[in-house]
């Protein structure tokens, strides 16, 4: 890695993965099979798991459209409440792991199964994620997942803003899905289980850059518990510039 800003003085805890599509190559590792809890990132899977068995034309009734929508615009916790309990919770992470062939993904700890922002997943994995979605997801789920990341709205259904990192450092050609946890209460907390925090301030920025989604970016942070906001916000967003990201202005 180029010398990003991660250490004690800045983030205490990151995980980065950066691919570029068009050479095959990783550009930025840090910690890629690092778990952290997905937050928001997870419904990803929510959605994939949805549509998986919808072909070939893959139709969506209107309220599932609308509500898959603002799950992927906005990061609505109610809509992916609604299908983490209707598809079955922990199963949902069970069979993508198996279909997407994800190393370091798990299912939320036995203690809180119904708190789909406790699944584990990793950097490299979520680029695998971005991989099938860009590069063998069904046409009509690729442009549906991948349109809405595209178009995400600047604040979550929660009030949070969710422009940092990606879309803060890279205008134009972006998608996005954002993950938070802890802020201002922000979740709710839960003791350590195993080698996964629950309990740290947890900030992700994931998603693709450049024209034809040329390079998927991947970055999870943890940030000691009662750090600001806005503090996460703008140390997420300098670790992300400091990244080596081919396909936007500037990069070789």
């Amino acid at each position: 890695m180029n010398a990003l800003p991660v250490g004690p003085s800045a983030l205490p805890t990151a995980g980065v993965t950066v691919f570029d599509r068009d050479t095959g190559r990783i550009t930025e590792q840090l910690n890629p099979d690092l778990c952290f809890r997905s937050a928001s990132v997870v419904k990803l899977l929510v959605v994939l798991d949805f549509l998986w068995d919808r072909g070939p034309a893959y139709e969506l009734p209107v309220e599932d459209r609308e509500r898959l929508e603002v799950m992927l615009r906005s990061s609505d916790d109610d809509a992916a409440s609604y299908y983490w309990d209707e598809l079955g919770g922990g199963a949902i992470v069970d069979r993508m792991v198996r279909r997407l062939g994800l190393t370091h993904t798990t299912r939320p700890p036995a203690t809180h199964p119904g708190f789909w922002g406790y699944v584990a997943i990793t950097a490299a994995d979520t680029v695998r994620i971005y991989r099938y979605l860009l590069d063998e997801a069904p046409a009509p789920v690729r442009e549906f997942v991948m349109g809405n990341l595209r178009r995400p709205t600047r604040y979550g259904t929660d009030g949070f803003d969710q422009f940092f990192g990606i879309p803060s450092v890279f205008g134009g050609d972006f998608s996005i899905k954002q993950g938070w946890s802890g802020f201002r209460g922000n979740g709710r907390s839960a003791p350590p289980v195993q080698e996964l925090d629950l309990t740290s301030d947890a900030l992700h920025t994931t998603g693709t850059v450049g024209p034809g989604d040329r390079t998927i970016v991947a970055v999870y942070t943890l940030h000691p518990s009662g750090t600001p906001y806005d503090k996460a916000y703008a140390d997420v967003t300098e670790l992300v510039r400091a990244l080596d990201v081919p396909g936007v202005p500037g990069a070789e």
